[in-house]
Order: structure tokens, then C-alpha cells, then sequence
């Protein structure tokens, strides 16, 4: 039975305080009109970006015993979305968890999260580098930042790297398995105070790119809140272009409305004060078709 309202598995660590991860994949979700099923990985008192002495819960050894009560009661899936593993082992439960929950025209998508700004995270060495690898092969769709899409590649990190290079980076990570590759966090060695965002269609070969202005702030969970809007964009119905645009439109006015605050940084964005912008009709899109 189809159900009537979309739902995800989404296996991510959760924060106590701190926007990232459950936090804002759940808010996210329920307001495009999914249902979230959470599958934590790790409980933490708060997010590590910024915070020191936080508490954290490895729910490692649980995850299974919930995979397998909802395998039991015969739970049924539109979307599985996974975001950070904290280690193989937890990626070899996913991978069995898309083996086991597989269904027609269900969505997978695997934000691969490994590091950032040309280095990986402090609990990303080369076996979960090597395991990610693994796992997207099983995708849908994939999110990686620049600096992912490089480990995934083995390529070197070079944010001089040029367009025509980014654009066979796609095909080579769409090769892998997903059918829909999008590299976030792209710069753009020609624009001052610019990145990008680029997306490729692996069945038709089709490839867009959206230009983001740059914010001297970072914050904490935007990346979540990205792949967040993508998943609930494509439950939605919408093609990868408009999802796309919705997905880079919504962070960039999370953080402007964030930015205006003086407000800590590493509390995340003020996801709550634009949430409602989710339900706006897409008016216009800013993508570019590249060739």
C-alpha cells in the first residue's frame, strides 16, 4: 500500500542543542510534507562544531535492534537518507538497511560526509573513506562537498580546479552507481566571494549549476539542511534542477537571516524564523544548463 503521506528513514547522529543533523532533517521534512523516521547513530549533548566537552552516546549497538523491529512490523519507505557515519561499522549497517528496505521508485540519497575546506574530519581516516565509497555505489543521489567529491575521487584537493573538470568529476562519481550527483561547496577561482553548486543527470546527461554569494559566517548544518531540501524537494515531485535552486535558495536565506543576528555562530542558522519560505511556490530559478 502506497503511503499517503512520504516517508523517509533518516540515519543521522542526533544533537540535543545545536541545529545539525536530526535536528534540522526533521523540522525540514515534516514541513515539505514527509514524514521522518529516525534512525540515530549517536546521541550528543551538543553538535562538535564549535563545542568543547560535549556528552556522546554511540548508538552503534542499538541501530540494528530498531532496523529490526521495523523490518518486523513491516515499516515501508519512499526515501532513505543517510548523512554522517561515525564509522565502518555503521556503514555496513546502512548498507544492509538499503538491501533490506529496497522498494520501486524509492529514493536513496547518501550525503557522504567526510570533511570539509581540503580536510577530512578527526574520525575520517582512509577505511571510512574507502567504505563511503562503497556505500554511494547503492545511491540515488549523492551530496558531497568539493572536499568530499575529492576523497571519493582520490583526487587532490585544488580549488583552482576548472569547470571542465568539475563537470567530468560528476560523470566520473555518477559512474560509481548514483544516478544524480550534486558537488556543493565549489569555489569559483574567478568570482570574488562566490561559490557554486553542480548537479548531473546521469540517464538523460544533463548537467546544471547554481552560483551562491558568499557569507563571511559558517555555520554548523547547513550541509544537512541542504540535502534535507533536496530529499523533500524530490519526494515533492520536482526535477533536480528546481530541487536544486529550492536547496541553495533556502540555505542562503537561512544564513542571511541568520547573518543580520549577533547571534553565535556555531549555534547553527535560525532554521525556525524561515521554515515557513519551505511551502513557498517556486517562483523563479537560477540555475544555468551547461553543456
Amino acid at each position: 500500500m502506497k503511503n499517503p503521506v512520504p516517508r523517509a528513514a533518516a540515519i543521522h547522529d542526533l544533537s540535543g542543542f545545536g541545529r545539525t543533523s536530526l535536528s534540522v532533517v526533521i523540522p525540514i521534512l515534516s514541513s515539505m510534507g514527509v514524514q521522518p523516521c529516525s534512525l540515530p547513530t549517536a546521541v550528543l549533548s551538543t553538535h562538535t562544531g564549535g563545542f568543547q566537552n560535549y556528552h556522546f552516546v554511540d548508538l552503534t549497538d542499538h541501530m540494528q535492534a530498531i532496523v529490526d523491529h521495523w523490518k518486523a512490523i513491516g515499516v515501508h519507505f519512499d526515501a532513505i537518507y543517510s548523512g554522517f557515519l561515525g564509522s565502518p561499522r555503521q556503514i555496513d549497517i546502512v548498507e544492509k538497511f538499503i538491501h533490506d528496505f529496497a522498494n520501486d521508485d524509492q529514493l536513496i540519497l547518501i550525503d557522504p560526509v567526510l570533511g570539509d575546506n581540503g580536510q577530512p574530519y578527526s574520525t575520517m581516516g582512509e577505511e571510512m573513506i574507502s567504505k563511503m565509497r562503497g556505500l554511494i555505489r547503492h545511491a540515488d543521489v549523492i551530496t558531497p562537498n568539493f572536499t568530499e567529491a575529492a576523497f571519493l575521487l582520490d583526487e587532490p584537493y585544488d580549488p583552482s580546479i576548472s569547470l571542465g573538470e568539475l563537470k567530468t568529476w560528476t560523470k566520473r562519481l555518477a559512474a560509481q552507481g548514483p544516478a544524480k550527483v550534486i558537488i556543493t561547496s565549489i569555489p569559483v577561482p574567478e568570482g570574488k566571494n562566490v561559490s557554486s553548486v553542480l548537479a548531473y543527470n546521469r540517464p538523460d546527461n544533463r548537467m546544471w549549476k547554481v552560483d551562491c554569494s558568499y557569507i563571511p559566517a559558517h555555520y554548523p548544518g547547513t550541509g544537512d539542511i541542504f540535502a534535507s531540501v533536496v530529499v523533500g524537494s524530490l519526494l515533492q515531485g520536482d526535477s533536480l534542477p528546481i530541487a536544486l535552486d529550492r536547496a541553495v535558495q533556502f540555505v542562503s536565506i537561512a544564513i542571511r537571516s541568520t547573518f543580520g543576528y549577533d547571534f553565535p555562530a556555531r549555534e547553527g542558522v535560525l532554521l525556525e524564523r524561515v521554515l515557513p519560505s519551505l511551502n513557498a511556490p517556486v517562483m523563479a530559478s537560477s540555475y544555468q544548463i551547461l553543456e
